[in-house]
């Protein structure tokens, strides 16, 4: 009796491959793409170096989920990298992780990826989103240490849009992970097609010319401090636009065959991913002249009504609001089982680790997980908090490849249905690299903060953020080692 008790309150096994695939690239592909080629043109000034830097990130990004498969077939455990990181180094680390992961970096992603979406749905609703005078938004202020003022009533309606989408997901994930599995293929199918609809009438555009591929119409600096600089900027602005290619992981006890069907999704989703980034890459350079899109605040839009007309800037902002709603979606699916893989092993309330009788989710977790990005939405700060743990992430990146070799060790016989493709040189590349990555962040950071182009050195503060779970940890675990 107890046994069946046990199985009605876990999580079923309900997706096949093909709706995991669609999480990997649905994950992963969001607002960055229509964001992002812009910021990486000005700070690149080269359209070979540019698009260097998409393919060096992309081979990198898969690299790391070619180290993150090994991984997860031999331990396909709802929670995914926590999981990981609790067999590789211990609880500490584990739970630091998943601090990180709750504090900002999934929800604050959550939130500024709805926050994108609203911004587009003005296209079509901007006569009825409600706004404040300037004077009333500036009314209630708030001030947060190194980060500076905020005012919950600014831009409200749009605040409104991306709280009402928040809750909206958060229930559809709620009455179970089927409804979010649907809605993550039908959106991610609906994005890629969109972009390659965008490159589509790019290549098709009768002005564009093939040389500004590769002429340098901006001649970069050769300082190699400059060059340095520019090229993390130009990396860091991509893998934003990769991020999210690990969050599979976390649903693993949801996925049917896990063993097999996890590292298949994440290799062909991250291979697809760097295809169609290439594609809209070029079609953009295609179209525009890479001194021009630096100047662009909406590239995708800019494009568009080159190669489309009129039209052009209503289908980006339905291209985008598809690709964000997939996105936010998929996210707020898989990182609530981190909240509940945590409670499971004893390090975080007790009521976040429990599933719900009846839809089999972990609709405590969602619900914690929603009312804390509303709470960053109203804020504003989310852009702000998650640029500073950006590089935090990628720690764990480095973590999270090095324990193939940790894990290699401590568990040789343990059943690898996958085994990285050319170990050990693929899993020490990206852990270098990566360590490269979040050493030069922290330099460049510094750096900036000396010659007094920045107020705070955001990757130290990051670090500050994630310290801030240390005590939550000696709370959970002295209580957990009590109840024991």
């Amino acid at each position: 009796m107890e046994e069946n008790k046990t199985l009605k309150r876990g999580l079923l096994p309900t997706l096949g491959l093909y709706t995991t695939l669609a999480i990997v690239v649905g994950a992963v592909i969001g607002s960055g793409i229509f964001k992002k080629p812009a910021v990486m043109a000005e700070v690149t000034g080269s359209p070979e170096l540019m698009l260097f830097v998409w393919v060096l990130a992309g081979v990198l990004t898969l690299f790391g989920a070619l180290s993150n498969a090994e991984v997860a077939s031999m331990i396909p455990e709802t929670g995914g990298q926590y999981v990981y990181f609790d067999k590789m180094y211990g609880k500490f680390v584990a739970f630091m992780y998943g601090w990180a992961l709750l504090a900002v970096i999934q929800t604050g992603s959550i939130a500024s990826i709805a926050y994108v979406f609203a911004e587009y749905s003005q296209e079509f609703s901007a006569l009825i989103l409600p706004r404040f005078s300037t004077e009333i938004e500036q009314s209630i202020t708030f001030t947060i240490p190194f980060i500076g003022k905020f005012f919950p009533l600014e831009n409200i309606g749009i605040k409104a849009i991306t709280i009402g989408v928040i809750l909206f997901l958060s229930f559809v994930n709620y009455l179970g992970v089927r409804f979010g599995g649907h809605i993550s293929f039908i959106f991610t199918v609906a994005k890629v097609l969109a972009i390659l609809v965008i490159v589509g009438f790019g290549f098709a555009y009768s002005d564009g010319s093939v040389a500004n591929l590769t002429t340098d119409s901006v001649t970069f600096s050769s300082d190699s401090k400059i060059m340095f600089a520019g090229i993390i900027g130009a990396l860091s602005a991509a893998f934003w636009s990769y991020d999210g290619w690990n969050n599979i992981t976390y649903i693993a006890g949801e996925v049917k065959k896990p063993m097999i069907n996890i590292p298949k999704a994440l290799i062909i989703g991250t291979l697809i991913i760097i295809a169609v980034y290439l594609l809209i890459n070029v079609a953009f350079l295609y179209v525009i002249p890479i001194d021009q899109m630096a100047g662009s605040n909406r590239i995708a839009a800019d494009v568009a009504n080159i190669a489309m007309g009129p039209i052009g800037a209503m289908f980006v902002a339905a291209a985008v609001m598809a690709s964000t709603f997939g996105t936010t979606n998929g996210t707020i699916m898989v990182s609530s089982r981190v909240y509940y893989a945590m409670s499971q092993k004893g390090l975080f309330f007790k009521k976040i680790g429990e599933s719900h009788d009846k839809f089999f989710t972990p609709g405590n977790a969602l619900i914690l997980q929603a009312v804390w990005s509303c709470v960053l939405v109203m804020s504003g700060t989310f852009d702000q908090l998650t640029d500073m743990l950006i590089f935090v992430s990628w720690i764990f990146y480095a973590g999270g490849a090095y324990g193939v070799f940790v894990l290699r060790k401590k568990m040789p016989d343990t059943p690898r249905p996958y085994k990285v493709w050319g170990y050990p040189y693929v899993p020490a590349i990206f852990v270098i690299v990566a360590t490269i990555y979040v050493i030069a962040t922290l330099y460049t950071d510094i750096e900036s903060y000396i010659n007094g182009d920045s107020e705070i050195i955001r990757s130290v503060f990051g670090l500050f953020l994630l310290s801030l779970g240390i005590p939550f940890y000696l709370y959970f675990n002295k209580k957990n080692y009590s109840n024991n």
